[in-house]
């Protein structure tokens, strides 16, 4: 196979797959390619938001720490590779076209043509860190946990992030159902560490799962926490005694490295690499500075605590502004509820579209906007929107999916 080809292999799957009711589809693939996993150890990363940041701090950790690290995440921004990596670096196209033949071959042998795309992903994913002899491996869940195709490993460990309403028609309409669906990466007698200011009722689905599964359940103590800055450039802050920074913002990213901080220490991770990797982490698209004159940040963040996190960090601006947010949604997103989440901060919604097949178009999120009392204009593209947000001089945050933030970062020197 080409490159080219191997691409339209791996597209020919649809991005969901056929509904499956238990992992015997996925275990069916995997066994077919000598199961990989068996040779792998993990970190299961499962969660609402904050999986991608998260996982960035720990395989940094693990790297400072000497441990050959693979990291496995997704949606990509920039390309398909990114979501396959050895030590930060992207899978080359080469092996990726050698195990995309062997996963191909293996599809053929099974006769399964339902297959997700993530399916696949995590087949080559499995291959590539068995054949680079991986330490460890940071392993992001795509969607839910239980029932996640990612789910086919047993872990060092099991963590799960901030979990909320996101993906309601497959993981349920309740925290409690979507709680449920995140904690089946619970395994027996393996730790678990839940991140902090979750839900009460969340918590409790997460305890008496661990409680079932004899999982010691980690939740990073609050008490011990002290925040000494927060801004749109990074934070410091103080967790039992010791200092720590993230260069990535918002105070949701302070609560991303408690969780990261507990894990690491359960692996045996040194304070000294902890508190690198913490401050090393970086995530495109999540509450990215990409220019400070004039201030442009870019978000990926598309649901209602995603959206609320970044309303409550550009309150942190200084001096305070409000912003012109150049804005582009997906249909199967709360549009309305992100929007009332923003508005607070923004001055105007610029809304955008032909960024993605799924979009709202531009039209019907400014009339949203409009119907929510806010100032709103729709336009045709991305680069038009950026055009006129410049003539505001105001701060200026790209946001609203991670599909618009990857077209920003790819077409970054086009738009410029």
């Amino acid at each position: 196979m080409t490159l080219s080809e191997c691409m339209d292999f791996i597209n020919s799957f649809d991005k969901k797959g056929k509904a499956v009711k238990d992992l015997s589809r996925a275990k069916s693939l995997i066994e077919c390619i000598g199961n990989p996993h068996e040779d792998l150890k993990f970190i299961h990363i499962a969660g609402t938001n904050g999986k991608g940041s998260t996982a960035q701090m720990l395989s940094e950790m693990c790297i400072l720490e000497g441990k050959k690290t693979g990291l496995f995440t997704s949606p990509y921004i920039f390309t398909y590779s990114d979501r396959i990596k050895v030590n930060n670096e992207n899978i080359s196209d080469e092996i990726l076209v050698k195990l995309g033949e062997i996963v191909k071959k293996a599809v053929e042998k099974t006769k399964e043509h339902r297959y997700s795309q993530f399916e696949i992903t995590m087949a080559i994913a499995l291959l590539y860190f068995k054949e680079k002899k991986c330490d460890i491996v940071v392993w992001e869940t795509g969607l839910g946990g239980l029932m996640d195709c990612t789910n086919i490993v047993i872990p060092e460990i099991s963590v799960i992030t901030s979990i909320d309403f996101d993906h309601t028609a497959i993981l349920g309409s309740t925290l409690n159902e979507i709680a449920t669906q995140k904690a089946g990466i619970i395994k027996k007698s393996i730790p678990c560490v839940l991140s902090a200011k979750n839900a009460t009722e969340t918590i409790k689905v997460v305890e008496k799962i661990a409680k079932d599964k004899n999982s010691r359940l980690i939740i990073p103590d609050e008490t011990k926490l002290e925040v000494i800055k927060s801004d749109v450039f990074g934070n410091e802050f103080v967790y039992k005694g010791e200092k720590y920074k993230t260069s990535m913002c918002g105070e949701h990213q302070i609560i991303n490295c408690l969780t990261a901080i507990e894990t690491a220490k359960i692996l045996g991770i040194s304070n000294e690499n902890i508190k690198r990797g913490s401050k090393k982490a970086l995530v495109p698209a999540r509450v990215q500075v990409i220019s400070k004159e004039p201030l442009i940040i870019l978000d990926g963040s598309h649901n209602p605590a995603g959206t609320k996190a970044l309303s409550k960090m550009l309150k942190t601006l200084n001096p305070p502004a409000l912003v012109t947010a150049v804005i582009g949604m997906l249909e199967e997103k709360q549009v309305e509820l992100a929007l009332e989440n923003l508005l607070p901060v923004v001055s105007e919604f610029v809304c955008v579209e032909g960024f993605n097949p799924k979009e709202v178009p531009a039209k019907s999120l400014a009339k949203l906007a409009n119907n929510l009392g806010a100032r709103s204009k729709p336009l045709k593209s991305l680069g038009l929107g950026l055009e006129y947000a410049m003539t505001k001089n105001k701060p200026i945050v790209v946001c609203g999916s991670l599909y618009l933030a990857s077209e920003y970062l790819n077409k970054k020197s086009l738009l410029e």
